[in-house]
């Protein structure tokens, strides 16, 4: 009798939890995260030129792409 009763009640927190709107608290976030990594980049790259910043950031890529297709 103790178990139908844990099982009842256990069915029916699980009938209040709501889980609608969670992709989009999850998508903010993520938004949330990629801007702060921007701002980082941009505040990082004060000092730089552009092209020479560019030029860093492809060659950074290229090493990247190199090490993982196993060039």
């Amino acid at each position: 009798m103790g178990y139908a009763l844990q099982g009842r009640i256990h069915a029916w927190l699980l009938r209040l939890r709501d889980d609608s709107g969670q992709g989009t608290v999850e998508y903010v976030a993520l938004i949330l995260l990629i801007a702060g990594v921007l701002a980082g980049v941009v505040a990082a790259g004060k000092g730089m030129n552009g092209a020479s910043m560019a030029k860093s950031i492809v060659a950074k890529l290229q090493d990247s792409l190199e090490s993982v297709g196993g060039k």
